[in-house]
């Protein structure tokens, strides 16, 4: 195993499970000083139990909707460390209803948590890094940031505006030595959708077939700290469907459109939403 994040202070949220918790886990095998948060204090806690590398690591739980939350995290990680290399910002929830059957507070959890979220964290943790002349800032947004799909519209429109919050933030902060990097991932094997939100708020807590067949978490983890470690602007780790459908849409809008709605009517598992 390579060293590739040796003595990185790196921040991961929505380190508990999932790709946050494959991604924290390769990166504690790389000799990477970790800061693992998530919103589920055990489930964080038996993660962080069970690392072996020899980098120190901090379990700070947190919800990165409540901006005096966010902040004080911030601030408890830089008094302790000094600095944050690399931030990761991967907490997210999705949801299944339809525009119709959903209520405005789903909508308003789609965007606090997958948009307002990691615009807030990035902003606790930007001047430390402007300060210091260096630094990373990582988000994973998902194919639904890339074109619409039924059953997600709250969603699609919070990745949609994390793609367009970070591509901004890239071009302010090039000249300053910190690089921005967007994660796309499309169908991973996790539990997104069984914490999915219906739209009344409850969970979906079904598995969707296409993410029980995607790609696993530990192989989407490699290929995230690969695109990290290449400090790439954006990359996509999708195949199949999603692949397609992203690129349909830059090529062939009308084409996508047509695709998507010879999908029945009513079928929730629509495999075009990604994996967060």
């Amino acid at each position: 195993m390579s060293r590739r994040f040796e003595d990185k202070v790196v921040w991961v949220t929505g380190a508990s499970s999932g790709i946050g918790e494959a991604v924290v886990r390769q990166l504690d095998a790389e000799g990477a000083t970790l800061v693992l948060s998530s919103r589920a204090p055990d489930e964080l806690q038996a993660v962080a139990d069970t690392l072996s590398g020899d980098g120190e690591r901090m379990a700070l739980p947190f919800d990165v909707t409540e901006e005096a939350g966010v902040s004080a995290a911030a601030q408890t990680v830089l008094d302790h460390f000094g600095r944050v290399d690399i931030l990761f910002n991967n907490a997210g929830i999705t949801q299944r209803a339809r525009v119709a059957d959903a209520d405005l507070s789903v909508y308003r959890t789609m965007m606090d948590v997958n948009f307002f979220g990691p615009l807030m964290l990035t902003k606790a943790v930007l001047p430390s890094m402007l300060a210091r002349g260096e630094g990373q800032i990582v988000c994973t947004t998902s194919v639904a940031g890339k074109y619409g799909s039924p059953m997600r519209s709250g969603y699609n429109a919070a990745k949609h505006a994390a793609h367009g919050f970070f591509d901004s933030l890239r071009e302010e902060v090039a000249e300053a030595g910190i690089d921005v990097t967007l994660i796309v991932p499309g169908a991973v094997r996790t539990n997104v959708s069984i914490n999915a939100l219906r739209g009344d708020g409850s969970l979906y807590n079904r598995m969707d077939p296409f993410l029980e067949s995607g790609i696993s978490p530990e192989d989407c983890a490699r290929r995230v700290l690969n695109a990290i470690h290449g400090r790439k602007r954006e990359v996509l780790i999708a195949d199949g469907v999603a692949r397609r459908n992203v690129l349909l849409k830059r090529w062939s809008p009308a084409l996508l459109s047509w695709v998507t709605r010879r999908r029945k009517p009513g079928r929730t598992t629509v495999p075009a939403g990604g994996s967060t």
